[in-house]
């Protein structure tokens, strides 16, 4: 059987081209390639950028209804404030949105005595994954919906189908209760029946997606930023690493892999999270990336290339990532070319272009 370049990178198989797996928002580095006014014709725009740049891989609106174009730039009028003192900046071709993480928490007291069972119905609440988790088998049902019926619970061999969760661990408290609390409330021993609690959520979770028409399980937890970890290796081996190795296991068993996504510097982890049962991670350029692929053969990485460096537009300093990223990819075979911190809008359309263009004529092996 041939498989895809995109599945055969998510399998560590090599594939002679590099395929890409870009974090994608910049309507005028569309306009740039393709001569088509994105708000214009949004429609024909990405018609043209896949004509381009297949790799991009990109959604085609089905309608060519003209967008309204964002109010917001770099210039005098960069943000916006709403009626409740609420800040907003541009976004892609809109505004980006207001995360009110534990608003409804008053202290660390409330935080230890407060239940996720007893609240498992998340619909209202601002979590990302904002869902009725109350129920197993209605949790299914509300994700098996967008599979076709006809696949069971098994994937087309080959197939990149794939289920996404944001709050793989790390973020339910971080969203449930905000920063500030969940960091003055997680080393209290009362703290860990808070985590047992979620980790209760996500097994049915993750029971779920056993039961999905995937191949894939993209994980997203932000246990790091940009200078490293958050929480000290200690807390987090006993209160995340563990269930990620639980849950892993649950739809590893069930054929399926798991791909773990992370923002910021995942050196100190990654061999943590890679031992619990990811097949790969997705994460940012801080991270070293060429250390991670001589240690794990064929892993499956993205997110080394770098936005500053395409927003500065230097030729030669374009070429020399391009050329480091490459090198990265013929270390492991689970490589995608990415740009790991983004494509904003207010990256510079030109330095995208030099990207694309050079990774077509040198990401293969």
């Amino acid at each position: 059987m041939t498989y895809d370049d995109r599945y055969m990178a998510f399998m560590g198989l090599g594939p002679k081209r590099m395929p890409h797996w870009e974090h994608w928002s910049c309507p005028d580095a569309e306009t740039y390639l393709t001569g088509i006014d994105y708000y214009e014709h949004p429609r024909l725009c990405r018609l043209r950028l896949q004509e381009l740049y297949p790799e991009l891989g990109l959604h085609v609106p089905e309608s060519d209804e003209p967008r309204p174009r964002p109010q917001l730039d770099l210039g005098e009028h960069s943000s916006t404030t709403d009626e409740r003192g609420r800040h907003s900046i541009r976004w892609g071709d809109t505004t980006s949105w207001h995360w009110d993480w534990g608003k409804t928490f008053r202290d660390v007291e409330e935080v230890l005595t407060w239940s996720p069972l007893e609240h498992a119905d998340f619909t209202d609440v601002p979590v990302v994954e904002s869902r009725d988790y109350s129920d197993e088998e209605r949790l299914y049902e509300s994700y098996r919906r967008h599979f076709p019926p006809e696949h069971g619970e098994r994937a087309p061999e080959g197939s990149t189908a794939s289920v996404g969760f944001y709050n793989t661990m790390f973020m339910w408290p971080l969203l449930t209760f905000g920063w500030d609390l969940f960091l003055q409330a997680c080393l209290d021993p009362r703290f860990d029946r808070v985590m047992e609690e979620f980790a209760e959520i996500n097994r049915r979770v993750f029971r779920s997606f056993a039961r999905l028409p995937v191949n894939f399980v993209i994980c997203h937890d932000d246990i790091v930023n940009t200078r490293g970890p958050v929480c000290s290796p200690k807390w987090m081996r006993k209160h995340i690493f563990p269930r990620y190795e639980e849950f892993w296991s649950i739809v590893r068993a069930a054929g399926k892999q798991v791909i773990f996504m992370s923002d910021g510097n995942m050196d100190a982890y990654a061999d943590d999270v890679l031992a619990c049962g990811a097949r790969g991670i997705v994460t940012e350029p801080y991270t070293d990336f060429k250390a991670i692929a001589r240690k794990h053969e064929n892993v499956t990485l993205a997110g080394e290339g770098d936005n500053r460096i395409l927003t500065r537009n230097d030729p030669d300093e374009i070429e020399a990532m391009v050329r480091s990223m490459v090198e990265t990819g013929r270390i492991t075979g689970g490589y995608f070319m990415c740009i790991g911190n983004h494509i904003p809008w207010n990256v510079t359309p030109e330095g995208i272009k030099r990207y694309l263009d050079l990774s077509k004529e040198l990401a293969v092996r």
